[in-house]
């Protein structure tokens, strides 16, 4: 669906408050979709060991579910701190290639929003926020990056993930497991449709496969969580050497 310059403009009568139930609402269907395996990485924690009050702590302070399920994986009694805190390091170090995708869109805010703004990011928000800045700059509106927009679109993400996290945790041992309801599906399928959101034709999509076959490759013959970084940084060189042919 395409957007109209009248609809993506936020300098109009109540554009901010437009702006974030905008945002609020093109985060509405994924935001439905997280729920799962919110609940799924809740019950998870509680299985091993963590309260419905330290499972909501562990996803408000650090708001990013892979490095979470990866962590409550490592988990043990007493954790191993250093290995948990690499694997959660080496897992989000996907951020630094996502913040940098978004800078050019935010040098016109001042540090003070910036930084409240970033630690909201996750995938999801980033993908609605990236997509929707690269719309608005091809419409010419300016700035095309949307503060209330994105905060719309971001703050019901953290909000969920906290919430659900938590229920999940208080729901766990009545539950069992979670993952026989097909909850952990979730998970791709929320990637796979912001996927399609960003899709530019196979040329452009040439990157993902490479991040794709070579996170697969490390995945299987590596052991922890290297592919992430594996996949990340080979898009990134692919995306590099490939942008001329796109």
């Amino acid at each position: 669906m395409s957007i109209s310059q009248a609809t993506l403009s936020d300098r109009t009568e109540g554009g901010i408050g437009s702006e974030f139930w905008r945002g609020m609402r093109s985060c509405t269907p994924v935001l439905l979709g997280i729920v799962p395996y919110a609940l799924v990485l809740g019950a998870q924690a509680a299985q091993k060991g963590l309260s419905p009050v330290e499972v909501p702590l562990m996803t408000g302070l650090n708001f990013a579910g892979g490095s979470e399920f990866a962590a409550i994986q490592l988990w043990t009694s007493p954790p191993h701190v250093l290995l948990i805190v690499a694997i959660t390091f080496l897992v989000n170090s996907r951020h630094l290639l996502m913040g940098a995708a978004l800078a050019p869109f935010l040098r016109h805010l001042p540090r003070r929003k910036v930084f409240p703004a970033l630690f909201l990011m996750c995938d999801e928000s980033w993908a609605l926020g990236l997509a929707d800045a690269r719309k608005r700059a091809a419409a010419g509106i300016g700035p095309a990056f949307s503060l209330p927009y994105y905060a719309g679109a971001s703050i019901p993400f953290y909000l969920a993930w906290v919430v659900f996290t938590g229920l999940g945790a208080a729901l766990g041992p009545v539950l069992g497991d979670v993952e026989a309801y097909g909850f952990d599906m979730a998970f791709p399928a929320v990637f796979l449709v912001l996927l399609a959101g960003m899709w530019k034709g196979v040329a452009a999509a040439r990157p993902w496969l490479v991040s794709l076959v070579v996170a697969a490759l490390v995945y299987l013959l590596v052991p922890g969580a290297w592919y992430v970084a594996a996949g990340a940084l080979s898009g990134l060189v692919a995306a590099y050497f490939l942008a001329g042919d796109a």
